[in-house]
C-alpha cells in the first residue's frame, strides 16, 4: 500500500496525506482523522526507504565495538547495554547497526565506512579511552555522537554518566567492615577510563580506612583473564583475603579457580564483581556483585542520542551511581587468610 492508495480511499490528495501522516500543519482535524482511518483499514506502513530519501536520514544508530567477537559474546555487559538501546530505537521505529572490530585501525575504518555511506544517523561511543582519537574523528566526519561517560579530555558530545566508583568504594568499606586488611584488585585494561576509575576507587577506599595498597592484578574482561589473575594473586607470598574483580566475569572465572585451588568462598576468600550480571546471582556461591543498570544506561543513551539527531543538541544526563548487592561470597576472613 501507497499513500496514493490512501489517498484515494479517503478521498484526498496526496499531499493532504503525506502531511497527515507526518504530523504536519495545514489538515483540518476531521481529513486527518479520516486519512488516518484509511490508513489503517488499508494497513499502509511507512516506508523507510522513502522516508530517509526524502529527509536524508538513516533512521538507524550505530555502535562500533572495538573488541573479538568471542569476548564481546561473552560480555554480560554489552548484551544488556544492546537490549536497553533496543527498547528505545523500536519504539522509534528505528534500527541499530553494530560493527565489531579487533583492532583500532578497523575502528577509524569502521566510523569511516559508517558516515560515508550515510548508514547511521549518530553513533553511541563506549570503552572511552585516555587521549581518545574518536572523538576528533568523528567531529571531522560530523558525525553525531553520544559517550558513556565523559571523557578525559575536551568533547562536544553530550554524555551519559554513570558513577562506578561509588560502589567500588561500598565494596571496599564493606569487605573492612568484615575484617578485611588485605583486598586486592583486578582490573580491566588500562587504557580504558572505567577500568582505572574502578582501580583508583579501590585505591583511593584503601586508603581512606588506613590500609596500605593491596595486591593487584590486571585482566582483560574475560574469564580466561581472571582465572590468571586470580591464580597470581592466590599463588603470592601473602594473598589477599579479599578480590574486588572489575567486572562479573572475572570474578565468576575467580570463584572457579578458588574451588579448583580449594580455597573456600568466602571463608578463606571474600569476591565482589560488578555489573550484577544475570548470572550472578547463580553462581556458587552466589556473587556480591555492584549493579549498575545497564539496560536503563542504554535505554537513556539511546534517547540522548535520538535527541542529539533530530534537534541539534542534548544535555549531559546523570544516572543513578552503582551500588553494592551483598549475596554469600564475601564474609568474615579466617584467621591468617587463605
Amino acid at each position: 500500500m501507497t499513500i496514493t492508495d490512501v489517498a484515494r480511499h479517503a478521498g484526498v490528495s496526496k499531499t493532504l496525506v503525506s502531511f497527515a501522516l507526518n504530523d504536519r500543519p495545514g489538515v483540518s482535524p476531521e481529513s486527518r482523522r479520516r486519512i488516518l482511518a484509511a490508513a489503517a483499514e488499508l494497513g499502509w506502513r511507512p516506508s523507510h526507504r522513502a522516508r530517509s530519501l526524502s529527509v536524508s536520514r538513516a533512521f538507524a544508530l550505530g555502535l562500533v565495538v572495538a573488541r573479538p567477537a568471542e569476548l564481546l559474546g561473552a560480555d554480560p555487559f554489552f548484551l544488556a547495554f544492546i537490549a536497553g538501546v533496543e527498547t528505545v530505537l523500536s519504539e522509534h521505529d528505528q534500527a541499530l547497526v553494530l560493527l565489531v572490530v579487533r583492532d583500532r585501525a578497523a575502528e577509524v575504518a569502521g566510523y569511516e565506512r559508517l558516515a560515508r555511506d550515510g548508514r547511521v544517523d549518530g553513533v553511541l561511543v563506549t570503552d572511552l579511552r585516555h587521549d581518545d582519537e574518536r572523538l576528533a574523528l568523528l567531529e571531522r566526519l560530523r558525525l553525531p555522537a553520544v559517550t558513556l561517560n565523559r571523557p578525559a579530555g575536551p568533547s562536544s558530545s553530550p554524555a551519559v554518566c554513570l558513577d562506578d566508583s561509588a560502589g567500588v568504594r561500598e565494596a571496599v568499606a564493606h569487605l573492612v567492615d568484615l575484617g578485611h586488611r588485605h583486598i586486592g584488585h583486578v582490573a580491566g585494561p588500562a587504557p580504558f577510563l572505567h577500568s582505572r576509575s574502578r582501580r583508583e576507587a579501590w585505591a583511593q577506599a584503601l586508603a581512606e580506612h588506613g590500609l596500605p595498597p593491596g595486591p593487584e592484578a590486571v585482566g582483560d574482561f574475560s574469564p580466561a583473564s581472571g582465572a590468571a589473575a586470580t591464580r597470581t594473586l592466590l599463588g603470592a607470598d601473602e594473598p589477599p583475603t579479599a578480590v574486588v574483580y572489575a567486572n562479573d566475569l572475572m570474578a565468576m572465572a575467580g570463584l572457579t579457580v578458588a574451588h579448583q585451588c580449594g580455597v573456600q568462598v568466602p571463608g578463606d576468600l571474600s569476591v565482589t564483581g560488578f555489573d550484577d550480571a544475570a548470572s550472578a546471582a547463580h553462581t556458587h556461591p552466589p556473587l556480591t556483585t555492584i549493579r549498575a543498570d545497564v539496560p536503563a544506561w542504554g535505554a537513556r543513551c539511546a534517547r540522548t542520542l535520538l535527541e542529539l539527531v533530530e534537534g541539534g543538541a542534548a544535555e549531559d544526563v546523570e544516572m543513578p551511581p552503582a551500588r553494592l548487592v551483598v549475596r554469600d561470597t564475601t564474609g568474615p576472613p579466617r584467621r591468617g587468610g587463605p
